[in-house]
């Protein structure tokens, strides 16, 4: 099961973190990886972290602002995001999968598992 966490309602150029925390069996988990919808928009990968060797992929539109990382104790994957824009403004979504290769980890249907979305809104 993956616990998404963190969404709010911000100001263009705050900051804010986004948690998904993972429970279960752990060996689903390889790899985490954000995703993000916003309205009427496709959903599109943010940003994602190899759970053993700590390697991570991020979209180079946001790799300027967003830093993905982890918590091995507290099976936690977070995404740092800095520098708000109004076109951050999204549902963010964590997914998970035990592994993919770097060619498929930034599309979304080939994820096992999904935590809910949280609501990150940018006011300009």
């Amino acid at each position: 099961q993956l616990q998404a966490s963190g969404g709010g309602l911000v100001q263009a150029g705050d900051s804010l973190r986004l948690s998904c925390a993972a429970s279960g069996r752990t060996s689903r988990y390889y790899l985490m990886t954000w995703f993000r919808q916003a309205p009427g928009k496709e959903r599109e990968f943010v940003a994602a972290i190899r759970w053993n060797s700590g390697n991570t992929y991020v979209q180079d539109s946001v790799k300027d602002r967003f830093t993905i990382s982890r918590d091995n104790a507290k099976i936690t994957v977070y995404l740092q995001m800095n520098s708000l824009k109004s076109e951050d403004t999204a549902v963010y979504y964590c997914a998970a999968d035990s592994s993919l290769s770097t060619a498929l980890l930034r599309i979304g249907a080939y994820y096992s598992y999904w935590g809910q979305g949280t609501q990150v809104t940018v006011s300009s």
